[in-house]
């Protein structure tokens, strides 16, 4: 049952092949907790005991209430699939209680020291240099999730409408404007990039490309942004995801309405957008302080 459950998030459920990978490893981690502790592999077969000695047996290993959250939402998944395919007759997730999440702020790069990155630091004058500068400018002007800028095609691209064509998590379609600034540095990145494949005498749709032509994955653009944060920034965190949080904490910072950001950000929900307002409200607490006369 659980390739048929696995066969049933890719096809029906459109999952991402990440939430897929994590739902498998989810299960495969399960199962051998259950044939290492009860002798016992099949999961149908997990009573919610189980379930919570499982649970309890993460927490003792120090794995975060994240985390454990996250493959609580997989058996969850998991169990009421079974439920509705009549392979269970009571589902044991219902007595399962899972851990509160403690609060953890996005980590997030300054937008001096992102100004510095873009008008300091030194890219190459080539092809690898000149792709690397504009993924930064995409994550930081857009607010793009990794997959999303992976999969962006040129034909997602308006260059004279100022706009992209983003799909976003469950294949929601969404528009990203974009600023004349960020229009000019993809046209004269795509020249670069047309050379590139004109030399290597290969054709590809996809706006980030390799040296060889290839669509772009997410070891390379990690590494990149890795690099090119670490210029600037001690913040440990150097990632796609969190350019994703400076776009967000920029823009709120700046004004912007919440409910808009949410759509930029393709959030389902205003609560996912809600976590990035403890640093508006932080910034308004020091204007406060520093303005007020019985402050």
């Amino acid at each position: 049952m659980r390739n048929k459950f696995l066969r049933y998030i890719q096809n029906e459920k459109r999952y991402s092949n990440h939430t897929l990978k994590a739902y498998r490893n989810d299960l495969d981690q399960f199962q051998s907790y259950l044939e290492d502790t009860y002798g016992t592999s099949p999961p149908e077969s997990a009573s919610h005991f189980m379930i919570r000695s499982w649970l309890v047996s993460l927490l003792d290993n120090s794995i975060s209430t994240k985390t454990i959250n996250r493959k609580i939402s997989t058996l969850k998944s998991f169990y009421k699939y079974l439920s509705r395919e009549n392979v269970i007759q009571a589902n044991p997730m219902l007595k399962v209680i899972a851990p509160k999440n403690g609060k953890t702020l996005p980590s997030f790069v300054k937008e001096k020291d992102m100004d510095r990155l873009m008008n300091d630091i030194k890219f190459n004058d080539d092809f690898t240099g000149i792709r690397n500068k504009l993924l930064i400018q995409f994550f930081y002007s857009t607010g793009m999730r990794l997959s999303e800028l992976i999969n962006l095609q040129i034909t997602d691209i308006n260059l004279d409408g100022l706009a992209l064509k983003v799909l976003g998590k469950r294949n929601k379609e969404r528009i990203i404007p974009i600023s004349k600034t960020l229009a000019t540095a993809i046209a004269g990145y795509l020249n670069y990039r047309d050379h590139q494949l004109a030399e290597l005498n290969t054709e590809n749709n996809f706006l980030f490309i390799t040296e060889k032509g290839k669509q772009s994955y997410p070891k390379l653009v990690y590494r990149i942004t890795n690099k090119y944060l670490s210029y600037v920034s001690t913040n440990p965190k150097k990632s796609p995801h969190t350019l994703r949080h400076s776009f967000a904490t920029s823009m709120l910072n700046h004004g912007a309405d919440l409910n808009a950001v949410k759509e930029l950000l393709g959030h389902a929900s205003l609560a996912a957008t809600q976590i990035y307002t403890h640093n508006t409200i932080e910034k308004l607490k020091n204007v406060y302080e520093h303005a007020h006369p019985r402050a």
